[in-house]
């Protein structure tokens, strides 16, 4: 009797150490749905502050789990953010941190590595990582004519015709809202031009424009109903409760003044994330600063599936359990070609922003879908005018500052330069030194013989060097086999 007695106290005793209580299974590892929206800024989404978006079910999202305020992306560039995200590595250590660049064989995937821990991993929708990241996913869905012109019609499918004997991992990365837009008629209920679209401040009050956010808006409110459809699916099988679901978007909308740009509207991203069975703070918000290379090690964390040796974030699973705890004191990010030559990092904190440019003689109009787009065009227009505000100059303005410093306390839309401000000084050098280390340790480099322009930065025809690649940043001290973090 005693030693039985013993036993039961050794026993219960090991389940009290290992977390599990005694006589009950352990919990299974949760199923992970990853929506990645194409080309969207925080602030246009209702929970953020837009009050004429329609998107119910992401800001139903936000009230049962948690919303992210300061969650930032490495690259305002669609396939070097992905790559970054899943690989959780600065775009300049993936050997791909320029557009349309493919992932070299030697490093984790997340999703891989999840594959290897027993879940059944699928992607479905857009696709631009490179052919070496198949290998990461049992079924892919890339098929326009399957997956649907915004890209979410194979969402709830997959769902259905899992194999239900193992967890899942889905990224699915939707078309919505990436140019060119899809017609006004084929939505259900159009956001409309006059009324139902909120202008930025990098923008003109025009007609044009304002159709042009309205067919913006239009592809956004189709994730939105995609996604409501896939939680009821997940209700309708009784897995909701242990389903991890995240939505986010790889870059800044897809506008002048945003996407490219190293400043919050170009790096900011949303960030809600909804798990019943293991976020019992609901409606939380989470003011920690936050970055997308942190995103792999906390979903392997979750999925007990890491950690990786080549995973440069550092996971924020104990911000799920607990909103308010402190993270990052830094993100830092990067910018390099994208149609169009050029070379920018910046380093943000929750108070500051600090970027250097390497290539002040270049303009930054944006990406050419952006720059030649109706919103684009009446920008261009009014300066011929000299109509145009500071903030809207400045996608035009050459030579640029080779560095910037804005107080984003007081200034959110980072219009006002104050590098040259004695009151911020000593802010000014702790973050010019803070960068170079990050840029030292993680070996960043500055290529002499970059990609050049593909595309004329006014007109958008293409020029002679269309097709030319040059030396990748980070190429010359061998970045893609450097895993250390950098400052955090």
């Amino acid at each position: 009797m005693l030693r039985y007695l013993f036993t039961l106290f050794i026993v219960s005793i090991t389940h009290v150490v290992l977390g599990e209580p005694p006589n009950r299974a352990p919990t299974p590892p949760p199923n992970i749905i990853f929506i990645i929206g194409d080309d969207i800024s925080a602030e246009d989404i209702g929970c953020y502050g837009n009050p004429r978006i329609r998107t119910p079910n992401i800001d139903r999202m936000a009230k049962e789990g948690i919303k992210f305020t300061n969650f930032y992306l490495t690259a305002s560039s669609c396939s070097p953010s992905r790559t970054s995200i899943l690989t959780g590595r600065y775009p300049h250590n993936t050997g791909a941190a320029e557009l349309h660049t493919p992932l070299p064989a030697h490093l984790d995937y997340f999703p891989e590595l999840m594959k290897k821990a027993g879940y059944f991993t699928a992607l479905s929708g857009k696709f631009h990582e490179g052919p070496n990241t198949r290998r990461a996913y049992d079924v892919m869905v890339t098929d326009r004519k399957l997956v649907g012109e915004g890209g979410e019609q194979q969402w709830v499918p997959l769902l259905q015709s899992r194999p239900k004997d193992k967890p899942f991992f889905f990224w699915f990365a939707a078309f919505d809202a990436h140019r060119p837009w899809s017609e006004v008629d084929s939505f259900p209920q159009p956001h409309n031009p006059g009324t139902d679209v909120t202008i930025p401040p990098t923008l003109l009050d025009t007609k044009s424009t304002r159709a042009d956010l309205a067919a913006y808006y239009n592809e956004i409110g189709r994730i939105d109903r995609y996604l409501g459809e896939l939680q009821r699916e997940l209700e309708r099988q009784g897995i909701a409760d242990n389903t991890i679901i995240i939505f986010m978007a790889d870059n800044g909308r897809p506008f002048s003044g945003s996407k490219t740009r190293v400043y919050d509207t170009g790096m900011r991203s949303p960030f809600v994330i909804k798990w019943p069975a293991g976020i019992k703070k609901t409606g939380a918000v989470c003011e920690s600063m936050v970055s997308s290379i942190d995103l792999a090690p906390t979903l392997l964390q979750a999925a007990h599936a890491g950690p990786s040796a080549t995973v440069q974030g550092v996971s924020f699973f104990e911000l799920l359990k607990n909103p308010q705890k402190k993270f990052r004191n830094y993100v830092f990010s990067e910018h390099n070609w994208h149609d169009y030559a050029a070379y920018e990092r910046a380093v943000r904190t929750k108070d500051y922003l600090y970027l250097i440019n390497l290539r002040p003689e270049l303009t930054n109009e944006g990406p050419i879908d952006a720059n030649q787009s109706p919103s684009a065009v009446d920008l261009k227009a009014a300066r011929q005018e000299g109509a145009l505000t500071s903030i809207q100059e400045d996608i035009f303005r050459a030579p640029r500052p080779p560095a910037e410093f804005f107080d984003v306390r007081t200034d959110s839309i980072q219009a006002k330069n104050l590098i040259d401000d004695p009151a911020y000084t000593q802010k000014v050098d702790t973050l010019k030194k803070v960068l170079k280390q990050w840029q030292d340790e993680t070996g960043d480099t500055f290529p002499e013989n970059g990609t050049p322009d593909w595309y004329h930065r006014d007109t958008g025809k293409p020029l002679p060097a269309k097709d030319q690649r040059g030396e990748m940043p980070g190429a010359a001290k061998n970045a893609d086999q450097i895993n250390k973090k950098g400052p955090f």
